[in-house]
């Protein structure tokens, strides 16, 4: 019914971590708006208080704070969430969802207005850097280029005819007539 992801980003540490939230918990959460504050103890952090900074919905439509309700909407875009313009003064019709929470939003996010007592890597454990890991493990990849011939010498030499073999002409014919 109303399982959550919740993205919980962290301003000061410039992380975010992803936690969810049951249907018990995630009840409570429905009819709530963008930009309210909520206690953090609905999703383990004892003394938080986050801030409802934005979401999606179960097909990946984004919240927008401009479009009230709960429903999705056709709403003119001159900027995000939902559109990034390329150009100046460039708008577009998007569907977005509307400001308010409903069942069928996946995706929370919210940052944290004030601390508790234990910090975010403490209860969600320490996040690992994903570059370091893959900087230190890359694979040697060889580039060998092929020779102008197309195939190195060895595999050329293999792919060469056997000697008895006869090659057979065909006989050409003229086009069009016997």
């Amino acid at each position: 019914m109303a399982n959550f992801t919740i993205v919980i980003s962290d301003g000061e540490t410039r992380k975010s971590y992803q936690t969810q939230v049951d249907q018990d918990k995630g009840v409570s959460l429905i009819g709530k708006k963008l930009g309210d504050e909520i206690a953090g103890d609905l999703f383990g952090l004892l003394g938080y208080t986050v801030k409802i900074t934005g979401g999606s919905d179960k097909d990946g439509f984004p919240m927008h704070p401009s479009v009230q309700g709960q429903g999705r909407k056709r709403a003119l875009l001159t900027e995000p969430p939902g559109f990034h313009p390329k150009f100046k003064g460039e708008r577009r019709r998007k569907t977005v969802r509307g400001n308010t929470l409903s069942q069928d939003i996946a995706q929370i996010n919210v940052k944290v207005i004030k601390k508790g007592e234990k910090s975010l890597e403490d209860v969600f454990g320490k996040k690992e850097d994903i570059k370091a890991e893959t900087k230190d493990e890359k694979p040697e990849i060889k580039n060998e280029k092929p020779k102008a011939g197309g195939l190195p010498k060895a595999e050329t030499e293999k792919i060469e005819e056997h000697p008895t073999e006869a090659k057979e002409e065909k006989p050409k014919t003229e086009a069009g007539g016997e």
